[in-house]
């Protein structure tokens, strides 16, 4: 309502300027009976399904419904987002006519439950929680060994084959409770204690080393530090220097590489700058400053905060 009271919404903006791509994000969107509703992650991961489906199983320690670990309805609804302002850029491209994007937190959140939605509106009935376990492939799970746990997802009959010979257990591949994976997700806490049982003598490293060349997909759990330490992060750009503090961009572009010419800038670091270039007098700034407009802070080269 504050927008359409300072002519500022998408059809008092679109009057004026018809070629121009508005992106309105709310919790649940200009529509239905929620529309008035205040919408935040967490909240939305509840409402949305997602939390039903992560965390431990019923039965099992700790078990309950969990929220992911990032804010993931948040962010999933920026990227629907860029993508939905490219795919209407495109449409203006071609028509000349601009358009309002209308898009919900709680609305991204079902769109990315993918499989478990389509399973389910195809009468696959409500997904349940499994942890770390995948509902329709086994071994596809985590799993400790001497010094940390270790993820296996193992996709097909092969690379349970190749698995087996790993852990210098051949036999588990012509085992009629393994063979398959319909038998190996029939038998699913046989072959869980039967893993456990051989990769715990070793560490991770250690069956890391056995299982990548063989080619089953394998990885240790590793901590925010590990990951962004690791030799494939170091080898993609993935941080900035020591003095940016920032994960660098996933986009890889050949022709028009992404640029990091600036460290993310301090709280203000660019005001004074701005209202340097405005051509706004000192008087006139620090009326700025002592209105709260630019914020409670002052420039130390202008003698600290006009407020003390």
């Amino acid at each position: 309502g504050s927008l359409v009271r300072h002519g500022l919404d998408a059809s008092q903006l679109l009057q004026r300027h018809p070629r121009l791509v508005v992106c309105s994000i709310s919790g649940f969107g200009h529509t239905g009976p929620l529309r008035e509703r205040a919408g935040y992650d967490f909240v939305v991961q509840a409402m949305g399904g997602l939390m039903s489906v992560t965390g431990p199983a019923e039965g099992q320690p700790g078990a309950g419904a969990f929220k992911a670990g990032v804010a993931v309805a948040d962010l999933f609804t920026g990227l629907y987002g860029a993508v939905a302002v490219l795919a209407a850029l495109r449409h203006r491209d071609a028509c000349g006519q601009g358009q309002h994007i209308d898009l919900a937190l709680f609305d991204c959140q079902l769109a990315m439950l993918a499989n478990l939605a389509s399973n389910c509106l195809s009468g696959g009935g409500d997904p349940q929680r499994l942890g770390n376990q995948h509902p329709s492939i086994a071994p596809y799970e985590t799993l400790p060994c001497a010094d940390g746990e270790l993820v296996l997802a193992v996709g097909n009959d092969g690379q349970f084959a190749r698995l087996a010979q790993a852990l210098r257990q051949p036999a588990w591949a012509i085992d009629p409770r393994f063979r398959h994976n319909a038998q190996r997700l029939e038998h699913r806490d046989a072959l869980r204690a039967a893993l456990s049982g051989e990769l715990l003598q070793q560490s991770r490293s250690h069956w890391l080393a056995v299982l990548e060349p063989l080619g089953v997909p394998a990885a240790a759990v590793q901590t925010v530090a590990e990951a962004l330490a690791h030799p494939q992060a170091v080898a993609r750009h993935m941080t900035l220097p020591a003095d940016r503090l920032s994960v660098a961009s996933p986009i890889k572009l050949s022709a028009s590489p992404v640029r990091n010419a600036l460290p993310p800038p301090r709280l203000g670091a660019h005001t004074q700058a701005v209202l340097d270039e405005l051509g706004l007098s000192a008087a006139q700034q620090l009326a700025l400053w002592r209105s709260g407009a630019l914020g409670s802070g002052y420039p130390e080269d202008r003698g600290g905060s006009p407020l003390l």
